[in-house]
């Protein structure tokens, strides 16, 4: 195998004599950071050159199992294992990849949690600040502990996942004043970096073990009710 197949390949779909490939070469691959968390997406194309140059490796997951690959490994197993989504070269067939980890980049700039109702009941864990019991999200609501009506604002530190039942019960009062008891003081919860996609877009099956899928991803803003 040489190396330079992948560079005949590449200069193949560059100049549109294989016009499937090249599309093929646009297809969006997810990106993981060292610590396997989802960071960016990018086109096939890029995902192969950084894979020949050594920055990053295909994760390919089988049985449960993640493996991960360099190129010649990737050439290699695309030969033992042929997939009819490959990208054809020369003398060479590359498996298109789907899932790549970096290998040199893994410094991530900070970042602030967006404060939405996913992010609130993801931070709560989809349990009632006041019972303790865990809900499905439909029965759950999103409360001021001091309520607005006493100037409380809308913050990380003032709202709190509420059932029903206890929403209706503490009402337009402090915990206090209702006789009630937080289960832990809210706070902002610090982030982590994972990939949200668009949920219209669609995306490989591979990708799912790696998203983090937001129901609502709006910023919460003062008329929060």
């Amino acid at each position: 195998m040489q190396v330079f197949d992948f560079i005949e390949m590449a200069v193949i779909a560059s100049r549109q004599l294989i016009p499937a490939m090249e599309t093929m070469l646009h297809q969006p691959v997810l990106v993981l950071n060292r610590l396997w968390q989802a960071v960016n997406i990018c086109s096939a194309r890029r995902a192969l050159t950084m894979l020949f140059e050594g920055n990053a490796q295909v994760v390919h997951s089988e049985d449960g199992d993640f493996n991960t690959f360099g190129f010649h490994q990737w050439a290699d197993f695309s030969e033992d294992e042929p997939d009819p989504e490959s990208i054809h070269g020369v003398s060479i067939k590359l498996r298109l990849p789907r899932v790549i980890l970096l290998m040199v980049y893994d410094r991530m700039p900070r970042k602030e949690v967006k404060f939405t109702r996913h992010n609130i009941f993801q931070r709560d864990k989809n349990t009632c600040q006041y019972c303790g019991k865990k809900h499905d999200t439909r029965d759950l609501n999103l409360d001021h502990v001091v309520p607005r009506q006493q100037d409380g604002p809308t913050s990380w530190e003032n709202i709190v996942c509420s059932c029903v039942p206890c929403n209706s019960r503490k009402s337009n009062r402090t915990p206090e004043q209702a006789g009630m008891h937080l289960i832990r003081q809210p706070r902002k919860p610090r982030w982590h970096p994972f990939m949200q996609v668009r949920f219209s877009m669609h995306y490989h099956e591979s990708w799912r073990h790696f998203l983090d899928m937001a129901y609502w991803n709006v910023e919460l803003g003062e008329d929060l009710q």
